[in-house]
C-alpha cells in the first residue's frame, strides 16, 4: 500500500510552520510542527484535519491556511 505525504511549508507574517497531510482509508490525518512537538489532526477532509493540527496556533490559522496550495487540500 502506497500513500502520498503532502509536505507544506504554511506560512504568516511573523513565522512560518511545516506541516504534514496523507489520506488513510478514506480519513486525512495531518500534522504540524509546534514548539511543544508535533500536533495532530483527523477528519473527513483534508481541510479539516489541518485546520484540527493547526489548533495551537490560534489566531493565524487564517492566515497560515491562506498559504495552502490549493491542489494540496484535494482527494
Amino acid at each position: 500500500m502506497s500513500y502520498r505525504i503532502r509536505e507544506l511549508h504554511l506560512a504568516c507574517a511573523a513565522f512560518y510552520v511545516d506541516a504534514r497531510l496523507v489520506r488513510l482509508s478514506g480519513r486525512w490525518i495531518a500534522s504540524a510542527d509546534t514548539h511543544d512537538g508535533p500536533s495532530l489532526g483527523y477528519g473527513d477532509t483534508a481541510f479539516a484535519a489541518l485546520w484540527m493540527a493547526l489548533a495551537p496556533f490560534d489566531g493565524v490559522i487564517d492566515e497560515l491556511l491562506t498559504t495552502v496550495p490549493d491542489d494540496a487540500l484535494s482527494g
